[in-house]
């Protein structure tokens, strides 16, 4: 019995050696080493980062409207708003995730365009848990013609949850086709009556081996989508 109980305790000991090995590196280590890594690099246009500096998800579409307006075209393709990130959610998101149980409004990682964290993000799943799920986040950038506001977005498919590439954290993993991502989207709005118009802009430009934040590879044409949603 002693035996056993001196064996127990140290697995225990062990595996709290491993976790805090891997806690070190991937949320202290690894992300100080991005962060100079990255330290100066100059901002690219149309493209996010993570708050340390690493190049994030690009903008893929954009909507011209109120924010009440935005969240009403959401609301009309069933896409939910996504919950802030507190120590609360965290952990409901990880339950989600392991027990393969439903919580639509789980948060998103924080991203920064022109120093800024998202304005608004929403999400809809794919699945019985928050690990596949449809995700956008938008940023307030500036007015069109007509002096309605414009938002700039980032959308794309988490395919699943796992380790970051790039720091061991804990993360979402995208699929690669943005264009796939955006297309949907757009064809929603579309479908669900709320835009008056669309058109393209200039994106990232057109990228075949991209990598966002969590290391994850994508590719897209380097256009952004901007839907003119419909007035009130």
């Amino acid at each position: 019995m002693a035996r056993r109980r001196v064996s127990a305790r140290g697995a225990i000991v062990g595996t709290a050696f491993v976790v805090a090995v891997w806690a070190f590196v991937a949320y202290l280590a690894a992300p100080f080493v991005w962060s100079e890594l990255e330290r100066g690099a100059p901002p690219q246009p149309m493209l996010t980062t993570t708050p340390l500096g690493i190049p994030g998800d690009p903008l893929n579409f954009g909507l011209v409207g109120s924010e009440a307006e935005v969240v009403a075209a959401f609301h009309a393709i069933g896409w939910r708003p996504a919950d802030s990130i507190t120590l609360k959610s965290a952990v409901e998101i990880g339950l989600s995730v392991v027990l393969d149980r439903p919580y639509p409004d789980a948060p998103v990682s924080t991203l920064v365009y022109e120093g800024r964290r998202q304005d608004l993000a929403f999400e809809k799943e794919e699945g019985a848990s928050a690990g596949r799920r449809h995700h956008a986040r938008l940023w307030k950038v500036d007015a069109d013609a007509e002096g309605r506001p414009l938002w700039l977005g980032a959308v794309s498919y988490d395919r699943d949850a796992g380790l970051s590439h790039d720091t061991l954290q804990i993360t979402h993993h995208i699929a690669p086709d943005l264009d796939a991502e955006r297309d949907a989207l757009m064809g929603a709005f579309e479908a669900a009556g709320v835009l008056e118009k669309s058109y393209a802009i200039d994106g990232v430009g057109a990228t075949q081996d991209g990598r966002n934040g969590g290391g994850d590879r994508y590719f897209t044409d380097g256009k952004a989508t901007v839907g003119v949603l419909r007035g009130r």
